[in-house]
C-alpha cells in the first residue's frame, strides 16, 4: 500500500512538474484556471522577480556548498576517501552540483542586467 502511494505522489507531482515546465516556456492553456483574478485581470504576476531572485540565490548556495562538502564525506574538500560514493563524489556529484550552481548565479545574475 506504501508503495502504491507513493508511486501515486510521485506521478501526480511528475505530472504538475510538467504542466509548470510548459507554462515556463511560453504555454498559455490551462494558466486562466491557474492563476486567481478578478476576472479581467490577474491577482498576481506568477514570475516576478524578487521570489525568483531569492529562490535561485538560495538554490546556488545550496548546490555551491553542497560541492564544497562537509570537509569529511561529502564534497571537494572531504577526508574520507576511498569508497565508491567518494569516487563518484569526486568525479560526478561535486562537480555536477559546483556547475549548476554557478549556472544558477550567472543565469540570476544576467537576468538582472
Amino acid at each position: 500500500m506504501l508503495e502504491l502511494l507513493t508511486w501515486a505522489v510521485g506521478g501526480i507531482l511528475w505530472v504538475l512538474s510538467g504542466m509548470h515546465l510548459y507554462w515556463v516556456f511560453g504555454g498559455q492553456k490551462g494558466a486562466k484556471a491557474a492563476i486567481p483574478s478578478t476576472g479581467t485581470a490577474l491577482l498576481f504576476e506568477p514570475f516576478f522577480s524578487s521570489f525568483h531572485s531569492y529562490g535561485a540565490g538560495l538554490l546556488s548556495c545550496v548546490f555551491i556548498l553542497r560541492s564544497i562538502g562537509d570537509f569529511k564525506w561529502v564534497g571537494f574538500f572531504k577526508r574520507k576517501k576511498g569508497t565508491v560514493f567518494a569516487k563518484w563524489d569526486t568525479v560526478l556529484y561535486s562537480p555536477l552540483c559546483f556547475l549548476l550552481g554557478t549556472a544558477i548565479l550567472i543565469i540570476m545574475f544576467l537576468s538582472t542586467a
